[in-house]
């Protein structure tokens, strides 16, 4: 089942499948941790698209020049196409559909100025397993894994190119590990919480192609406050402040 949401900036709107994989509130932060980074007439590339809220987000909030999603997924890149074309962004967001692993097929190496990803966060053999294909693929490393997704990211980027990635806490350090083998080299990170009183779950992290060590850890953000609303920085984010 089709719905569509009003995504409160710009009047652009969302095309969601319900029976498969709809967007949460990390594509949303992802695309705000971002934003300040990526600078206008960018050439940007949005890993694992899905149907497209990142892309179309950043579409809002930038001057980028253009922003292309890949997408394994017939359906998801169908859908991801569409709401391009709801938003009237198709010169500006476009969708390709393939593996990951073979974009070089369709974009030159060393081209690419930013790079935005939300990936599968589980191994295969750890979480709880969905019988919806779609959302087995979207939660966990069965099309991708962890370092597939930096290993392309790296060839993509121009030298001093951006990396931004949003994933689970708990695999911070594979994450540091495989971005310095891959020459992406962590400059921020940000640490997300569900509220002041709970462990992080969610990290935010840019790093830099060819670039000096030097990393920044910003201030924690929290989602909620202790009586369940959002705080007020999520409201800002949101723009419903």
């Amino acid at each position: 089942m089709e719905r569509i949401d009003d995504l409160g900036i710009n009047d652009f709107k969302l095309i969601q499948d319900t029976d498969s994989f709809c967007f949460g509130i990390d594509s949303v932060l992802l695309s705000d941790f971002a934003k300040q980074d990526i600078k206008a007439n960018s050439k940007v590339l949005d890993l694992g698209t899905g149907n497209g809220i990142i892309s179309i987000l950043l579409c809002a909030k930038t001057k980028l020049s253009e922003i292309t999603g890949v997408e394994i997924q017939k359906n998801s890149a169908d859908l991801a196409y569409r709401n391009s074309k709801l938003n009237n962004l198709e010169d500006k967001f476009k969708i390709i559909n393939c593996d990951l692993k073979n974009i070089e097929d369709f974009i030159c190496n060393n081209s690419i100025d930013s790079i935005v990803t939300n990936p599968p966060y589980k191994p295969l053999s750890t979480g709880k397993t969905n019988d919806n294909e779609a959302k087995l693929i979207a939660r966990h490393e069965i099309k991708c894994n962890l370092e597939d997704i930096i290993t392309v990211s790296s060839k993509m980027l121009k030298n001093n190119g951006s990396f931004f990635m949003v994933h689970k806490s708990e695999r911070l350090a594979d994450i540091i590990f495989l971005l310095k083998k891959y020459k992406l080299e962590p400059k921020k990170i940000r640490f997300i919480y569900p509220n002041i009183n709970k462990e992080s779950n969610l990290v935010l992290i840019k790093s830099v192609k060819s670039a000096r060590p030097f990393l920044k850890i910003d201030s924690p953000l929290y989602v909620y406050n202790p009586d369940g609303s959002y705080t007020n920085e999520i409201l800002k984010i949101y723009g419903k402040e």
